[in-house]
């Protein structure tokens, strides 16, 4: 009996009725037995049990000398983590506050491994911290793949997306994965990098493990279950700075609430006369679907766009922004915004400079750069920089606006959080009362951090 690596599949020789883990089913093109590369470990679990003799001609991954050169003292939490995994085969999801260390316990993990290993990260920003962080600890040349590279080294970072396109060709290189921010994997398209790969050992990292849809069971098919946990209430003081959030409400001026009523009322209206549920799955997108199609109802778009702009951006929350930049002067700010535009409102209005996804990797660390030397004493963005961001010394996030995801709120709580001396974290959560986001701050804050 033979196991082959074939395109992402695990391909077995074997005749036709005999016994194989369940994942193996009869494939009759190629007269032989044909499972995701992703059971592998099934399928060797289940030889050593029934004690079959095969020939392993799939896993071409080698063990690796590998040796930490740069090795700080872990915290014991960090320790507790790596033995959790350890004890459960080395598979499985380790949850983390942002700025806890989730990067050494994955350092460490590598060593303990011994396997030549991909590190997949969600943004080029990630794997070139990921990069730079191995070639630092371990003192040998790492791979890249994404962003215009292609090096396969025996300890290789890429990207989501380019380890969703190319793992039916990598997935028997490596012996170890490790998934950072790994709450991106259980996606349709993502999950390929799992199920592609033969990898026996698997390591999630993430701070905010909760997705919207709800799917978590696929954790532990794909990578294996939550094996360690802590919040940042287990760590604020010790280990994480000391953080206080405060909401603060604003009314809308009178001439905006006048306007918001109304666009909110056109829009409502429309959508009760055409029957949209917006709580269904699809029900965005059945809104669009209609709303273009008559005048009415491209009017009823732009004011639903009406609506949020006003509640995003009123005139008391821009000017409860310019007194918080006062209040916090000399400290280092993160401005957050849900969209670009109340993003570029603010850059424009205080002077600071701006962050979006068409900002450009070198502006970007320029302007990180600028924020940690103190050049600049804030910046604003949208979402991109809601993970994968270390800038040591912000300790004030202003949330001008946001969405109802609880995980992108303990996000970007979590960029203040790095622990400095002194330090004392403030994360102002900004809110037009009697709006849209009223409903939506309560969603946002259903997390132990803001209780």
């Amino acid at each position: 009996m033979r196991l082959r690596f074939v395109k992402g599949t695990l391909e077995c020789d074997a005749e036709e009725g005999t016994a194989l883990p369940p994942e193996f089913l009869w494939d009759p093109r190629s007269e032989s037995y044909r499972a995701p590369a992703s059971a592998y470990t099934s399928f060797m679990r289940f030889a050593h049990h029934e004690k079959v003799a095969f020939d392993d001609e799939a896993r071409k991954y080698v063990e690796l000398p590998l040796v930490l050169k740069v090795r700080p003292e872990p915290r014991p939490y960090q320790s507790e983590a790596l033995e959790a995994w350890t004890q459960a085969k080395k598979r499985g999801v380790v949850v983390l506050p942002t700025g806890a260390g989730k990067t050494l316990v994955a350092h460490l993990a590598i060593e303990h491994t011994k396997r030549s290993t991909l590190i997949v990260a969600p943004t080029l920003d990630l794997v070139r911290q990921w990069y730079d962080g191995l070639k630092r600890s371990f003192g040998e040349e790492v791979g890249l793949v994404g962003g215009g590279e292609h090096d396969v080294r025996p300890l290789t970072v890429t990207t989501y997306d380019s380890a969703a396109l190319k793992m039916h060709l990598l997935g028997n290189v490596f012996g170890l994965l490790v998934f950072d921010e790994v709450h991106h994997l259980p996606s349709e398209t993502y999950s390929l990098a799992a199920k592609h790969s033969l990898a026996p050992f698997r390591l999630g990292l993430t701070a905010t493990p909760d997705r919207t849809d709800g799917n978590l069971t696929s954790f532990d098919a794909l990578i294996g279950p939550i094996v360690y946990r802590r919040e940042i209430t287990d760590l604020a003081g010790d280990f994480l700075a000391e953080y206080r959030t405060e909401r603060v409400r604003v009314e809308l001026e009178p001439n905006e609430r006048e306007a918001y009523d109304s666009a909110r009322a056109e829009y409502v209206n429309f959508l009760r006369s055409c029957g949209v549920d917006l709580g269904k799955p699809n029900g965005w997108a059945e809104f669009l679907m209609v709303a273009t199609r008559t005048e009415r109802g491209r009017k009823a778009l732009d004011a639903y766009r009406m609506q949020r702009a006003i509640a995003f951006s009123s005139t008391r929350k821009l000017a409860y922004v310019d007194h918080l930049l006062s209040l916090h002067r000399g400290e280092r700010m993160i401005l957050f915004t849900q969209d670009n535009d109340t993003a570029y409102r603010a850059s424009r209005r205080f002077l600071i400079p701006i962050i979006t996804h068409q900002t450009s990797v070198r502006e970007r660390s320029d302007i990180l750069r600028g924020l940690e030397e103190g050049r600049y004493g804030a910046v604003v963005t949208s979402k991109v920089l809601n993970e994968g961001v270390d800038v040591p010394s912000a300790s004030v996030a202003i949330v001008l606006s946001g969405s109802g995801s609880v995980r992108e709120h303990v996000q970007r709580l979590g960029r203040v959080l790095r622990k400095r001396e002194g330090k004392q974290a403030i994360l102002y959560e900004l809110v037009s009362e009697g709006t849209l986001e009223t409903s939506t701050s309560q969603r946002r804050r259903e997390h132990l951090a803001y209780q």
